[in-house]
């Protein structure tokens, strides 16, 4: 696009905060936020530097999304750096981003948290908090009664199901509602989530009288805690945060190498580090700056992260919508220049060299398995005594450092056959990507903890499915790497060993822990139930006390409990 082109889709642009992209064929190249999409864009019609006058030069058109507030610009504009990679963004490489409310287009609408809404759909958001996100969703089903099921769950009822006699929905789908009724209730739902907050809060703080007022006041501090984050939602819980003690803070570091930097966080908690990983952000701009690195890293990485109570930095960036996000947030951000703080900062900056300068282990592995990327890894192992209490892991590393969000654990049947419960574990893991059931990116490399029989196993799991993911195995013993091709033996400096070391013993760690964890806990009926695992169980014993309290409870009490539905239910109430 030249100067002129840039000037006249500015003026048919709004002039609302939003954001815009820059795109050409089906590609993205660029995202960017603005207060005011029209004046923004115009400006591209004089680019600044030689990175955005070639951006705009490849250009074909330019697209824009408007929102309601600059900060929800700024969420939307790290959900779509995510999603489209664009060329000429400073990139994340992460599959996170910030939850959306949709609406859908159905004839009856259903009402759903999500980050990839269906086509259609009225969409709100984004929005920092997924926690408060669900409160507000499950008070606006308390209220208004929209339905939250899916099309499958929904279509053929011949009653209602669980959510209607819990109070949740209004059961359109045997028409204990009216069509335009639950319509009216669908448009009172859009009004709220449009920002007219008493649509909501309204109704909630006259039902929370009236349990105060008939001495429920359980039931009264429930619908409180809702009403704190309903008149939240959109903008106005600030104040909640103000004053709060810095339990969590986190330390980031830079190092920048060309087109890449290497952003390293220490996370402490009460004062005392307890975690440090390193993180690859691609930077299109030769010589990129830190503070411009720090401003596009920080949304994009705490897009599915809770945030900290502070943010120490070794420089300040400059984003003001940033701030002012981080500010209602209640997180401090501070650039110390002596101290403890300053000293912490400095031990950032030298793991991000560390990790910038050391050979690469990923992109050896890249040359001698003649791959065209390894990104994400992901590691297997199985954990068992005898048999008994078998369990698997699934860890993932990203960019050579652990991604612990992203890792999985399953208790499998009990057997004492290392390669039929490789082979069911990965049977899992692949029957779980190919029906799209698995919410994280593919891996482009699979790490074995075992040898050929192992890796076998691995491989036939993944053939039965229709997965097709590379796979190697390390045996441990002599640490030789297992492919397709034969047992290769590698230098023992050799980086791309160590990366596959790293990934196999976190495997490893990591079944151990959740195997000594099931074998030392002291088995219950609940235990056979499908869906029932060691969390669930917790949480049912903390609802009704014991074992006792669970059979005495009723089916819709059960399903009352967060992560029950009513199968469950069923199944926990035949099986006591």
């Amino acid at each position: 696009m030249d100067a002129a082109a840039v000037s006249a889709r500015a003026s048919e642009l709004p002039d609302d905060p939003g954001v815009y992209q820059f795109e050409v064929d089906d590609r993205v190249l660029y995202v960017g936020k603005a207060v005011d999409i029209r004046a923004r864009v115009r400006s591209y019609a004089d680019p600044r530097g030689e990175r955005i006058r070639r951006m705009v030069e490849a250009a074909e058109r330019i697209d824009f999304a408007v929102t309601d507030t600059e900060t929800q610009a700024l969420l939307l504009e790290a959900n779509l750096i995510k999603r489209h990679q664009p060329r000429y963004n400073v990139r994340l490489k992460d599959d996170k981003s910030y939850p959306l409310v949709a609406i859908t287009d159905h004839v009856v609408p259903r009402i759903e948290v999500t980050r990839d809404p269906d086509e259609g759909a009225t969409v709100f958001g984004p929005f920092t908090d997924k926690g408060r996100v669900e409160t507000v969703i499950k008070a606006i089903r308390r209220i208004y009664g929209i339905r939250g099921c899916s099309d499958h769950k929904y279509e053929g009822r011949t009653r209602p199901c669980l959510d209607y006699e819990m109070g949740l929905c209004t059961a359109p789908c045997t028409g204990e509602i009216g069509a335009d009724a639950y319509l009216d209730d669908v448009e009172s739902t859009v009004r709220f989530l449009e920002g007219e907050t008493g649509a909501l809060a309204e109704p909630i703080r006259r039902r929370m009288g009236e349990a105060a007022q008939a001495e429920a006041f359980e039931r009264a501090a429930t619908l409180r805690d809702e009403l704190d984050a309903v008149e939240a939602f959109h903008g106005g819980g600030g104040d909640a945060v103000v004053g709060r003690t810095e339990e969590y803070v986190d330390v980031l570091g830079v190092a920048i190498e060309g087109e890449t930097a290497t952003v390293a966080r220490l996370h402490s908690e009460g004062g005392k580090l307890v975690d440090r990983e390193r993180h690859r952000v691609d930077a299109p701009e030769e010589g990129a700056h830190v503070a411009a690195v720090l401003a596009a890293f920080v949304p994009q990485f705490y897009a599915d992260r809770t945030l900290p109570d502070a943010l120490l930095l070794p420089e300040r960036y400059d984003d003001r919508d940033l701030d002012r996000w981080l500010d209602a947030e209640g997180v401090s951000v501070r650039v110390p220049g002596a101290g403890r703080e300053a000293t912490l900062v400095e031990l950032a900056i030298k793991n991000a060299h560390s990790r910038a300068g050391e050979s690469d282990g990923s992109v050896e592995l890249v040359r001698r398995l003649g791959l065209d990327r390894i990104d994400r890894i992901e590691g297997f192992d199985v954990s068992h005594t005898g048999g008994r209490s078998v369990v698997g892991s699934n860890v993932v590393f990203a960019d050579g450092s652990p991604e612990k969000h992203g890792y999985r654990r399953k208790k499998l049947d009990e057997a004492n056959d290392d390669y039929a419960n490789m082979r069911t574990l990965l049977r899992w893991r692949a029957k779980r990507a190919v029906e799209g059931r698995d919410d994280r990116p593919d891996p482009d490399l699979l790490v074995i903890d075992g040898g050929a029989g192992q890796r076998n196993a691995a491989v036939d799991a993944l053939s039965a499915v229709g997965w097709e993911v590379p796979i190697v195995g390390l045996a441990k013993a002599e640490e030789r790497v297992i492919t397709g091709d034969g047992s290769l033996d590698w230098n023992e400096d050799d980086p791309a060993l160590h990366l596959l070391q790293r990934v196999r013993d976190e495997a490893h760690r990591f079944a151990v822990q959740y195997h000594q964890t099931i074998r030392d806990t002291v088995s219950t009926p609940l235990d056979d139930v499908t869906g029932v695992g060691p969390e669930l169980r917790k949480r049912l014993l903390g609802r009704f006390g014991s074992l006792d309290g669970i059979r005495a409870a009723s089916i819709e009490e059960l399903a009352s409990v967060e992560g029950v539905g009513e199968a469950t239910a069923e199944a926990i109430d035949r099986a006591l």
